[in-house]
């Protein structure tokens, strides 16, 4: 349950306590609440009416974002979201439309987005050290333990395109952004998948932005690698592990130009405390988006990973 791996990085940080919880089963809010010490639970709309909630963390099944996500704002919240925030561009840029109508911080938990190491990629990709970034390969693939629950429901927007082909499509944006690439030309092409129980099991597909081409893999009945590669007009750079742990983060990096091969050495840190502390300073700051996940990459990565689902439902054989 991913909302036991955040309170983790919660009480890792500075900025936060857990004060609620709220779910559509109150038996389950208070049972969550008393293994976690919160003070309060109750239902959604009893947590967001209440004043001494500043900010919420929303871990609901995908197809619930965007509607949590937008009560939240509405009630004077302050929002971090699980990933993907929306299962439809149109979903997104409601949100977004929400959350600045309200004045309230909208951040989406991409986790490793909030770490040492992707700002030392961001700050070595800007400065050019392996030239004009072309190139990007990423992928996360699990078998999943049985072929049951909302991985494999399409109701709830199940399979491996939304659950976890996110993580190396939105590593693959946040490249490209760093890298200066336009953002505004991202499309799909070269899509392959494997179909079952009427959700993409398997998918691979390419994604163009400009001249910077990332070729992205997803599985949920399969391990994939881990390692990330990004690749410039003068260099490249390995992560053998791009996601880092549930509670940890990637602290190795090998960067090779032309004049040799340096390793990048940074902290690990809990990353879902990490996103919990970016949405506090955001509202401290008065600001609305956080830096580490600007809401013009949320667009970009919505967009994308619907019209990768959408193609790989299309030419998707069964697995």
């Amino acid at each position: 349950m991913i909302a036991r791996d955040f309170m983790v990085g919660l009480e890792s940080g500075t900025h936060g306590v857990l004060h609620a919880v709220g779910s559509s089963d109150r038996a389950r809010a208070a049972a969550f609440a008393a293994e976690y010490g919160a003070p309060h639970a109750g239902t959604y709309e009893e947590v967001l009416d209440r004043a001494d909630v500043d900010a919420v963390y929303v871990a609901t099944v995908h197809t619930t974002h965007t509607d949590v996500a937008t009560r939240a704002l509405r009630a004077g919240k302050a929002v971090l979201c699980e990933k993907p925030m929306a299962v439809t561009a149109g979903g997104t840029e409601s949100v977004l439309a929400v959350a600045a109508e309200e004045a309230r911080p909208f951040v989406e938990a991409y986790k490793y987005r909030f770490t040492p190491m992707f700002r030392a990629l961001r700050d070595v990709i800007g400065g050019g050290e392996i030239g004009q970034v072309t190139g990007f390969t990423g992928s996360f693939g699990f078998p999943a333990p049985s072929r049951t629950g909302r991985l494999f429901d399409p109701a709830v927007a199940g399979g491996a395109i939304w659950d976890v082909g996110c993580y190396p499509v939105s590593f693959a944006v946040g490249v490209a952004a760093a890298g200066g690439a336009p953002l505004g030309t991202a499309r799909v092409s070269d899509v392959s998948a494997q179909l079952t129980l009427g959700v993409d099991a398997t998918a691979d597909a390419t994604l163009t932005l400009g001249d910077y081409t990332a070729r992205v893999r997803t599985a949920i009945v399969a391990e994939r690698s881990t390692a990330v590669e990004i690749t410039g007009t003068d260099g490249s750079i390995l992560l053998p592990d791009g996601w880092g742990g549930r509670a940890t983060s990637t602290t190795h990096a090998e960067i090779r130009t032309g004049t040799g091969v340096r390793t990048l050495e940074v902290p690990s840190v809990n990353p879902m405390g990490a996103e919990a502390e970016a949405v506090s300073l955001a509202l401290a700051a008065g600001r609305l988006e956080a830096p580490e996940m600007p809401w013009r990459e949320s667009r970009v990565i919505t967009a994308l990973l619907e019209d990768w689902h959408e193609q790989a439902r299309a030419a998707g054989t069964e697995l």
